[in-house]
């Protein structure tokens, strides 16, 4: 009997070892995240639709058909009146997909663009957990899933779009000005690749490849130039010139049937009102109960948002918040678009960002306030404790951006467009009543309110170059 059970012993021997290198918060940490992950999965399946890669399809067919010989923007998917809409760079791009079976695409698009979200988050997440001493890995396990649950990023995965790639791209270019305003820091990388990569000298090239896939990505070139980025905006300018020429070279008849005729026909990718058009446009549509948008009306509203989004972006770098500043212009093309599917919205992801961090800041900032209160009140004259705050200010304080962060992330997951889905000429946008039009346009409206409202954080991420933070340094010190 003793002899049996050492030999057990002996066998779970090996698994104690393992288990001993595992501390119980690391345990905690994976069972967390676990439930993370299974809520958003719930949360999908309660607040998604049924998806079936359906837009991957139209792009497998049109590759598929353009590579057995025939015009890429010819094809129309069968049983749709759907055809190819987007640049012939976008088509010289997927064309390997015509090797895969449509479902094989439409997972390795999935897993590419949940890889390249992940990337991103811990981009964006990494100068707030260094603040706050968070672990990088921990929190973007919990960001991923989270952030795949929201509308844009489950109906791209879920109907087989590229936006979360896009948005990789562009973001990447953020992160490239933010290295290069560290210039200098890498110094001791290993290679000559790794000095490049660190030096930023490549920014602006994502958002000339992203729009040279996809026009509103150009929105961001106009920012740079305003922005006085020189540089970026003209990598960026070079990038999509050099890139569409190079496929006017390659697919020529393509290139002259896309910019001559494709490009003009709005119709092609569905009407103005339907219900997951949640730009401006589409919001007044919907609200004139009509198939067309007003044009000029809509017309003189979205020169009115796009100053206003630009003129916010540029106090808001103005200020050291580049994240912002990328943000309120990703959502000023998602307002002014004349077409802005659910899917399109993936700028409210940092946006949910920059409103949590505000909250988290404002109430750091206030704690600060606290020890001031030393000094009595005499002979009736205020002192510093009269300036002391209440003892529950602190956590009062930022408490309206939190709230905004959490109902802005509600909004995105719950999508309530949906179940007051209408179109025109079958069922008025308003047979729900008013507050049916109201949830049909709940979207487009949060974006608008965005835009008007998205607070930057000053100091919070600064993007500029190293010859100013100098500058800024010297002035403060005199």
């Amino acid at each position: 009997m003793p002899a049996t059970v050492g030999r057990r012993t002996d066998r779970l021997a090996p698994a104690q070892r393992v288990t001993r290198g595992i501390d119980r918060r690391t345990v905690v940490r994976i069972g967390i995240v676990a439930a993370v992950a299974y809520a958003a999965w719930l949360a999908i399946g309660a607040f998604g639709r049924p998806y079936n890669f359906f837009d991957m399809k139209i792009y497998h067919g049109a590759v598929v058909w353009w590579a057995s010989g025939n015009q890429l923007y010819d094809f129309i998917s069968p049983d749709t009146t759907l055809g190819f809409t987007y640049p012939p760079f976008a088509g010289l791009v997927m064309l390997p997909m015509s090797w895969l079976p449509i479902e094989v695409a439409g997972w390795f698009n999935a897993l590419a663009s949940i890889v390249a979200l992940a990337v991103v988050l811990a981009a964006l997440l990494r100068p707030i957990v260094d603040r706050l001493g968070w672990s990088l890995r921990f929190t973007v396990a919990i960001a991923v899933p989270m952030a795949v649950a929201l509308e844009p990023s489950r109906e791209t995965l879920g109907y087989g779009q590229v936006n979360l790639l896009l948005f990789a791209l562009v973001m990447a270019d953020m992160v490239g000005l933010r290295w290069r305003a560290k210039r200098g820091t890498h110094h001791d990388a290993d290679s000559a690749l790794e000095r490049f990569c660190y030096s930023g000298v490549w920014a602006g090239a994502g958002i000339g490849l992203a729009t040279a896939v996809k026009l509103t990505p150009a929105l961001f070139i106009a920012y740079l130039m305003i922005t006085r980025q020189w540089r970026a905006a003209m990598t960026a300018i070079g990038t999509t010139v050099a890139v569409t020429l190079g496929t006017f070279a390659l697919m020529g008849e393509e290139s002259r049937t896309y910019f001559g005729t494709v490009l003009w026909q709005t119709e092609r990718v569905g009407a103005a009102d339907m219900t997951p058009n949640q730009s401006l446009a589409g919001l007044l549509a919907r609200l004139y109960d009509s198939i067309e948008t007003p044009g000029l009306l809509w017309l003189a509203f979205s020169v009115l948002v796009l100053a206003l989004g630009l003129s916010r972006a540029a106090t808001a770098r103005a200020d050291g918040d580049e994240l912002t500043a990328f943000t309120l212009v990703g959502l000023t093309a998602n307002v002014i678009s004349p077409i802005s599917w659910s899917h399109h919205l993936v700028w409210v992801i940092p946006a949910i960002i920059v409103l949590a961090d505000a909250a988290v800041r404002r109430r750091e900032a206030s704690r600060g306030l606290l020890p001031r209160a030393t000094t009595p009140v005499a002979n009736g004259v205020p002192g510093v404790n009269a300036l002391r705050p209440p003892i529950w200010y602190p956590t009062l304080t930022g408490l309206r951006h939190g709230v905004a962060a959490v109902a802005l992330y509600l909004l995105f997951l719950i999508s309530p467009i949906w179940p007051y889905e209408h179109q025109l000429p079958e069922v008025s946008h308003y047979q729900d009543g008013l507050f049916g039009a109201l949830m049909e346009n709940s979207l487009a409206i949060a974006l608008i309110v965005l835009v008007a409202a998205l607070p930057w954080r000053p100091g919070a991420e600064p993007a500029f170059y190293t010859d100013r933070l100098v500058r800024a340094a010297q002035l403060a010190g005199r």
